[in-house]
């Protein structure tokens, strides 16, 4: 159970301290006073969304406490266990929001995710209201409503089906590497039989591409390069040129050789560039023989250039990577070329885990049948007593067979939907088409009711799901509440007065203006107030006949 709140900084709320009693929990207040403010915090602290929209205005950071018993042996203590967090029954989270965006959690002074917060939670509070009746007329959801009701036998049915379509999608994925059917498969084999002929025919090597830019440019360029190659020969080879000038130099240090013995290794190294020079010479003079522009080699190489072009497109950045995926595609051709055999046997496994898949789903709807009608039966009574005596509700299943049946999801093959209707004679439909919203509160009470097991749940939050009622089934639904009460800690938004007269704590949600800024502020209320707050719900002037009303109504609760 939720014993204890405290909440600072969350919108209008400066400051609030509430201690709850382990019955019926009821908030009060006039529209707009803040109630809701309350529900938005204690989500907060269970593991919701983060707003900074939710911070006090001029404030930097928001936090709530949260205060828990639980029983040693529940599913919540057993989850902090798994986390390596101590509990003797005691589990106190702590929330922090700052305006930056900051998130801190902590469960017993251990820091946690959101995720570990939820994985927790979920076991300690369900908090459900309007908003969930939506999730109730959604048919999908009302799947999951009957599978929260199969135990193990029902978690132990989806786990074989999950392991049979795993299965069966692995051999899927080989048989899309097989090539699928005969036809599929003569497609592949056609397309890589095409894909290794063009490459081979290409007849492609490492580095031909640059290499044929490179001679490419070499052809572009001929006169250019002929200009320049003749011209540095004419400077070295003409009269009075680079040799004829080193030639000379040469003579003249060896005139005076013989003076000093380094002018002679000076000439000599003279000598020796002279003959470079000259093999310069000779070996621009090859290069220019060759510069010639041939027209058929041009067109050759730019032809070349745009195959290599496409097949790099098609294949790879570069020869070596075209290269590496004739050889993949190779192997693949192989494979698939001998796979006719290996198909085969793939297909018949198919065949094999489909039937099993189909014996499983049969099995899941014959389970959640027997659910689904022990639930109807019990919510009809449930509705029964809140004042819908002719309530009729079942829970309506598609037919399927192996031709038509859903043998990919691990849900089964199953469609449902709700089906009700409120009055003798008249035939139950689709529950989203036939059910209004006072209706809707009761059947989401029933449902309740009948489910309050499912999750070890010690805490029920319920958020004006008493709309749309009054009089007569207003009692009828605060005494499902303390009904409920007697096992389950209810907190509960309402505005009705039986309700809060059938309360074993009464909280009063009120606006107040301290300081030139508007608060709200919690109440807890005496029996005189919780008197006064009856008789402001239920319209009366205070008056001695209004207190005696409300004291009569308080007492047939205490007497129930």
């Amino acid at each position: 159970m939720l014993s204890r709140l405290y909440i600072r900084n969350i919108a209008l709320i400066q400051q609030a301290d509430i201690e709850f009693d382990k019955g019926l929990n009821v908030l009060s207040g006039e529209t707009g006073s803040g109630k809701s403010v309350i529900l938005d915090s204690i989500n907060f602290v269970l593991g919701s969304k983060a707003d900074r929209t939710m911070i006090r205005y001029g404030e930097q950071e928001a936090s709530v406490r949260a205060e828990f018993v639980a029983d040693k042996n529940s599913v919540a203590v057993k989850k902090l266990n798994d986390y390596d967090i101590e509990s003797d029954g005691e589990i106190i989270i702590t929330r922090k929001l700052s305006s930056d965006g900051k998130n801190s959690i902590k469960i017993n002074g251990n820091t946690v995710t959101a995720a570990m917060l939820k994985n927790v939670t979920q076991h300690l509070v369900d908090v459900h209201g309007q908003s969930e009746h939506f999730y109730l007329l959604d048919e999908d959801n009302q799947l999951k409503v009957i599978d929260g009701l199969l135990g193990e036998q029902g978690v132990s049915i989806k786990c074989a089906l999950s392991d049979a379509i795993s299965q069966k999608n692995e051999i899927k994925k080989k048989i899309a590497v097989l090539g699928g059917d005969e036809a599929e498969r003569a497609r592949k084999l056609d397309l890589l039989e095409y894909q290794i002929d063009e490459i081979n025919k290409a007849d492609i090597r490492p580095g031909e591409f640059d290499e044929l830019k490179n001679r490419q440019n070499i052809i572009n360029n001929v006169e250019k390069l002929l200009s320049s190659v003749n011209g540095v020969i004419n400077l070295i080879n003409e009269d009075s040129g680079c040799g004829d000038r080193l030639s000379s130099a040469v003579h003249a240090l060896n005139q005076i050789s013989n003076i000093d013995g380094e002018y002679e290794k000076i000439a000599a190294r003279l000598d020796g560039l002279n003959a470079e020079l000259s093999d310069v010479a000779s070996t621009l003079s090859d290069m220019a023989e060759n510069l010639t522009f041939d027209e058929q080699e041009a067109k050759h190489i730019e032809e070349r250039l745009d195959l290599l072009k496409i097949l790099r497109k098609k294949y790879g950045v570069d020869e070596e990577e075209i290269l590496t995926f004739k050889d993949k595609a190779q192997e693949e051709y192989n494979l698939l070329f001998d796979s006719g055999e290996i198909l085969n046997k793939c297909k018949s496994e198919i065949e094999k885990l489909d039937k099993e898949i189909f014996e499983l789903c049969l099995k899941l709807t014959s389970l959640r049948k027997n659910a689904a009608e022990k639930l109807a039966a019990c919510v009809i009574e449930e509705l029964k007593t809140l004042n819908i005596p002719d309530a009729c509700f079942a829970v309506k299943f598609n037919e399927y067979n192996f031709e038509n049946a859903n043998l990919h999801s691990v849900n089964g093959s199953d469609i449902v939907c709700f089906e009700f209707s409120a009055n003798k004679g008249e035939p139950m439909k689709p529950m989203s088409k036939v059910i209004s919203g006072g209706e809707m509160s009761r059947f989401m009470l029933a449902m309740k009711t009948q489910l309050k097991d499912l999750n070890d749940i010690s805490t029920y939050i319920f958020d004006e799901i008493d709309a749309g009622i009054s009089g007569y089934t207003a009692d009828k639904v605060a005494r499902k509440f303390t009904d409920i009460a007697g096992h389950t800690q209810i907190l509960a938004v309402s505005h009705l007065a039986q309700i809060c007269a059938a309360s074993d704590a009464q909280y009063y949600i009120y606006k107040s203006e301290e300081g030139g800024k508007t608060l709200t502020r919690v109440k807890q209320l005496n029996d005189k107030e919780k008197i006064e707050e009856i008789i402001r719900l239920t319209g009366s002037l205070k008056s001695d006949a209004a207190v005696k009303h409300a004291e009569e109504l308080i007492s047939s609760f205490k007497n129930n």
